[in-house]
């Protein structure tokens, strides 16, 4: 499964642009301004930790213009729908702390959305997707 991780292409879609890459690997996400940002993972077995994250904030690469929702989702299948109008309050990153992301912590390429719990912060990101279906179709909590 590693080797598959660092194979990873993050794969932008909507309507217009079905299948779209806008950014690969790790090496391409980083070569696009970066920011910084303070947030707590809050996990939902009660362990939380305030970290620095860096990456690229998800309207910087996302059009939502046309959708209602954007889907993230990982290479395990799992996904989180989003309200479009949050996209200036989620990230991309691939660095923690000043480091790569490890694979625990969903290298290459992880989101980070603040002021939600863990499992809204989708690990090992393989496509991002708008979507005219609302951001609450979707189980509260996650079902696996």
């Amino acid at each position: 499964m590693h080797a598959l991780r660092t194979q990873l292409h993050i794969v932008i879609a909507n309507k217009r642009e079905q299948g779209h890459v806008v950014a690969g690997l790790h090496d391409e996400l980083d070569a696009l301004p970066q920011e910084d940002l303070d947030a707590i993972l809050d996990c939902t077995s009660g362990w939380y930790s305030e970290q620095v994250w860096t990456g690229v904030r998800l309207d910087h690469l996302v059009d939502g213009a046309d959708a209602v929702s954007v889907e993230v989702r990982s290479v395990t299948g799992y996904a989180r729908r989003f309200p479009v109008d949050d996209l200036d309050r989620l990230w991309l990153v691939t660095r923690v702390g000043g480091d790569r992301l490890s694979g625990g912590h969903g290298f290459p390429v992880r989101l980070v959305a603040p002021d939600r719990r863990g499992y809204w912060w989708v690990k090992w990101v393989a496509r991002i997707e708008t979507s005219n279906v609302p951001w609450w179709v979707q189980s509260p909590f996650p079902v696996t």
